[in-house]
This record gives structure tokens, C-alpha cells and sequence, in this order.
């Protein structure tokens, strides 16, 4: 099993709700926690023994390793994966925090449905206790010390760090990632200024730091500090065409369209998605990166209110989804699901103004999102809510404000979803003659206010 997937899923979920994205500081934060409990400035934990704990069946860890652990996560080897002596890996029902009943219930489910966590999933059993911390990283960079030498497992960690990010963000939102973001690209930053590495390193060092410049703009764009979005956006596109990165260039331009059409500038959304597949072109971009594409350009469309071209747009979309999934789609574009495009395209309908059949589409796309993609679904069910108000359908706007607010009360902080729930209470205020509507307009009210 490789790095990217690692064996004792249980050990790498209880390092992830501490905030160790790296396995090295993994291996640093369980020997302060070893220092400390037992009282000596020279225990230490390297990285070369904590890799060895996350691969598959690890050993029983020695005395005064095991007493680390258990002062590093509150529960002992047993509880983290580890295999005892003579026997089978112990696999107890582990809790890392306070998970809301629903999430907690549709997570065991999904593991029943699919076997074993993967990395992904094993995310998911972080819950909501373990994002009340953040920022996790240092909000300064972690200096390099003169002339570190950076080689395969440093940048298959950094990588590793990236996705995650990415991850947590499609399950929790922006507004608590942001920071950590920022934290690990100037960490890749003062590598790049400082370590030693060879050309292809400097390559791969630069890729990663490109990919963290978009996504901390995108994480940015999530809890509404567009003006930042903005900065990143600019910076990793210049990265993308000064370095000639086709990819980097065609997904920051994806996620700038996204972003013009909610700063209501949909002509410069329609522009940054004819130019991301121009690029996109260059580098023979596989089908679904083509949908994002092309969704994206029917959003600044749909938001002109240029019906025919905004048909035509998700007519492409759809075409080229339906040409399925390859070994080539980067990982940037693995949460555009059925249920995504879905939900883009109820977007489209309702700045259009086709209000019913917006409410059929985004009801669709939020039965068809998979919570490890809950922030999507929150936005969804949003809109919905929105959607429905607009075709004077109370019920279900109720319905759907409700059951965005719970994902908000398990943990999903998007201030992007918060805005657009704070729409829907302005709007309900000319129902408050009913109670359900009075009722949720109050909750909306505490997290939207």
C-alpha cells in the first residue's frame, strides 16, 4: 500500500483530528506529548517509526512509545490500530469527538455499504470536535533549516497535505481552513527559498505550492473574503502560465468563473471558462474536466440570462460527463458527481428564473450528494430552500433551510451557505404569521445574522 493510502486507517483519523497533516508532525507532537509524560527531553518518536506505525498491522509499540501515544490521543495503542503481540489488529469502536447523531449513523452505513475506510472516508471520522481547533498549522512558516535536503517522502507529504486540505475542505467548508492553508504554503514557500533539492524536486515544490495558491483562493472565496480570493486566484495563475502549467492555469480559471458569477460580474465568468478550456486544450484535459468547463460557462450565462447559450452549455456539460471518469482526471475535479452537476445546473435554472424546475433539480442533487461532500449539499440545499420560496412553496423552503442549518450545527462552516441562507430568512420574513416559518427564521437568525 502506498503513501497516499495508508494502512492503520485508525492511527492516521487520530492524527488528522490533531492537525497533523504531515507524518512528521505527527512524529513531533507525539514526542513533546512523550517528553512530557515521561519526564525526559531526549524520548523521541522519528518519522522513519511513525511511518512504520501507519502501515498495515503495525506492531505492538514499545513501553515508553505506547505511553507517547496514549498522551498524544487519549486512548492507547489498542484504540489506534496497533496489533497485539501474537494476534490481530484490535479494531474498537473509536470516537474522536461529539458527532452529530446523523452524521455518525450515515458514516457507519457508508463503511458497511463500502468495506474498509479509505483515506477519504477516514477523514469523514474526524467529526466536528476535531475542526473546533483550527487554524492547526503554525500561522507562521515552519523555517527550513539551512540546506534541509528535500527528497520523495517530503514531497509525496506535502502532496498528501494538499489533497487533504482539499478534502476537508468539500466535507467542512472554507472559513475553518483558510489559515492552515495559508500556513502550508508559506511552509512549501521557505522550502522552496531555503532546502536543497534537485531540478525535479524544484518542479514538483513549485507544482504544489501552485496547487495551495488555488486552493487557499478557493477556501478564501468559501468564507467570503473575495478580495483575497482574488490575490491567490492572480497569483496562481500567473505561476500556472510563467511555468507553463496547463493544468493549474485550466483549474485556478474554473474556479475564478465560479467566483465572478457570485460577485456578479457573469461576463468575466463566461470569458475565464472559454480561456480555462483553451488551456484545458493543450493539455487534452479527459471528459469531466471538460464538464467543469462547460458548466462553469453555463453559470455566467444562466446569470446574463442568455437562455440559449446557457442550454447549450449544460447540453456540453452533460455530453461530456456522460464520456465517464478516466486514470487522467486530476484530483481538483473529483467532487463533480451526478449530484454536482446536478445542482450546477439548478443553479443555471434558477438565475434563469425557472423556478420549479430548479426546485426539482437541486431537491435531486441533494437526495444524490454523498456526505463526504457535505458542504456541496449544504449549498444545495440552500438554494433549494431559495428556489422553492421563489415558487411560493413554504413548505418545502422550510424543509430545506432546516436541513442546511443541521449540517451547519454538525460542523460545516461555509460562510458562502451562511449568505445564501440569510436570503432565504430575508425573504421568509412575509411569512411570519406561521409558526414553522417563525421557528426557522429564529435559527437562521443565530447563524446567518
Amino acid at each position: 500500500m502506498g503513501r497516499g493510502a495508508p494502512g492503520n486507517e485508525l492511527l492516521y483519523a487520530a492524527r488528522i483530528s490533531k492537525g497533523w497533516f504531515s507524518q512528521e508532525a505527527a512524529a513531533a507532537g507525539i514526542s513533546t506529548a512523550g517528553q512530557q509524560v515521561l519526564a525526559s527531553r531526549a524520548f523521541q518518536v522519528n518519522v522513519r517509526t511513525y511511518r512504520r506505525w501507519e502501515a498495515p498491522a503495525p506492531p505492538w509499540p514499545r513501553p515508553d512509545h505506547a505511553s507517547a501515544l496514549r498522551a498524544a490521543f487519549d486512548r492507547g495503542p489498542e484504540a489506534l490500530g496497533f496489533v497485539a503481540k501474537g494476534g490481530t489488529p484490535v479494531l474498537p469502536v473509536v470516537s474522536f469527538g461529539p458527532f452529530s447523531p446523523a452524521d455518525s449513523t450515515e458514516d457507519l452505513e457508508t463503511e458497511d455499504r463500502q468495506g474498509p475506510l479509505n483515506r477519504r472516508q477516514a477523514l469523514r471520522t474526524v467529526g466536528t470536535a476535531a475542526l473546533g481547533g483550527l487554524p492547526w498549522l503554525d500561522a507562521s512558516p515552519v523555517a527550513a533549516q539551512g540546506g534541509a535536503r528535500i527528497g520523495r517522502d517530503e514531497i509525496e507529504e506535502l502532496r498528501a497535505t494538499a489533497l487533504d486540505l482539499d478534502a476537508i475542505d468539500q466535507r467542512f467548508g472554507g472559513d475553518l481552513l483558510w489559515r492552515s492553508a495559508r500556513a502550508q504554503l508559506l511552509r512549501v514557500h521557505d522550502l522552496i527559498d531555503h532546502a536543497t533539492y534537485g531540478e525535479q524536486t524544484g518542479r514538483e515544490l513549485h507544482d504544489i505550492a501552485g496547487q495551495l495558491t488555488t486552493s487557499l483562493g478557493w477556501f478564501c472565496y468559501d468564507a467570503e473574503r473575495q478580495t483575497e480570493a482574488r490575490v491567490y486566484f492572480s497569483e496562481a495563475l500567473n505561476t500556472a502560465v510563467l511555468s507553463g502549467n496547463d493544468p493549474l492555469a485550466t483549474r485556478t480559471l474554473a474556479n475564478m468563473a465560479r467566483q465572478s458569477v457570485d460577485l456578479g460580474k457573469p461576463r468575466e465568468a463566461v470569458r475565464y471558462a472559454r480561456i480555462a478550456q483553451a488551456h484545458a486544450a493543450e493539455w487534452s484535459a479527459p471528459p469531466r474536466v471538460a464538464a467543469l468547463l462547460a458548466i462553469r460557462e453555463a453559470q455566467g450565462y444562466g446569470r446574463l440570462g442568455n437562455e440559449p447559450a446557457c442550454a447549450a452549455a449544460i447540453r456540453r456539460a452533460w455530453q461530456a460527463f456522460g464520456r465517464g471518469t478516466t486514470d487522467r482526471d486530476p484530483d481538483w475535479v473529483s467532487f463533480l458527481n451526478e449530484a454536482e452537476l446536478v445542482c450546477l445546473e439548478g443553479m443555471c435554472r434558477l438565475d434563469l428564473g425557472h423556478y420549479r424546475q430548479a426546485v426539482r433539480l437541486l431537491e435531486r442533487s441533494a437526495r444524490l450528494q454523498h456526505i463526504a461532500h457535505a458542504r456541496n449539499r449544504g449549498m444545495c440545499l440552500a438554494r433549494l430552500s431559495y428556489a422553492a420560496l421563489q415558487d411560493r412553496d413554504v413548505d418545502r423552503t422550510v424543509a430545506a433551510a432546516q436541513e442546511s442549518l443541521r449540517l451547519i450545527e454538525g460542523g460545516m462552516a461555509s460562510a458562502r451557505n451562511k449568505r445564501q441562507l440569510s436570503l432565504v430568512r430575508e425573504k421568509l420574513t412575509a411569512h411570519q404569521a406561521l409558526a414553522e416559518v417563525r421557528d426557522t427564521t429564529e435559527r437562521l437568525a443565530a447563524y446567518t445574522a
